[in-house]
Order: C-alpha cells, then structure tokens, then sequence
C-alpha cells in the first residue's frame, strides 16, 4: 500500500482560487479605507491649525502674515495632509480650509 503524503495538483488549485477570491474581494476595500484614512487626518490638520492659529494669535496679539509662519515658529510641524496632495490655506473667504496641492 502506497501512503500519499502531500497535495494533490487539484487540491493546490482549489486553494490557490479561494485565496484569489479573499484577496479580489479585501483588496478594493482597504483602498477605500485608506482614502477615508486620509480625509480624516487633513480635518484632524485643520481642526489643529485652526487651534494654533488662536495659540499664534494669543501669543503675539496679531494674526500671522502668512500661515507658514506657524511652522516657521513651531506651532505646527507641516501645513501638508500626510499623502502631500491637500494643504491647509486660507480660502477665497479668509478661512482655514483644506485646498488641494498645487506643489504635488
């Protein structure tokens, strides 16, 4: 009697297919995610810039000329999202906002 001690060409396929499948399925999904991830850290940014942006404001008892001087000055690290394609800026109306990156 012969003792089979391994998989089957058929076997492997098999198992080969379902880990295809698992990973078409999982795979889109982590990408919305991380899209989702990245709108959440630029609001994060804008919620903290708008913070220090008051701090700068109570600090030196003005606004500052330019927002690059609340990194200049170490109220902020970066005025960059993570993914580097959104900045904080002031908007057409004065206001802190999330604008898209013309740098990138």
């Amino acid at each position: 009697m012969r003792n089979n001690k391994g998989f089957t060409l058929i076997e492997m396929l098999i198992v080969l297919a379902v880990i295809s499948i698992l990973l078409i399925l999982f795979i889109p999904n982590l990408a919305n995610k991380s899209e989702n991830i990245n709108e959440q850290g630029c609001d994060a940014l804008l919620k903290m810039a708008e913070n220090q942006l008051i701090a700068y404001e109570l600090d030196n008892g003005s606004e500052p000329t330019e927002l690059e001087d609340l990194v200049s000055e170490d109220y902020l690290e970066t005025l960059e999202c993570s993914n580097g394609a959104k900045i904080i800026a002031y908007s057409t109306d004065g206001e802190l906002a999330v604008l898209e990156n013309d740098a990138s």
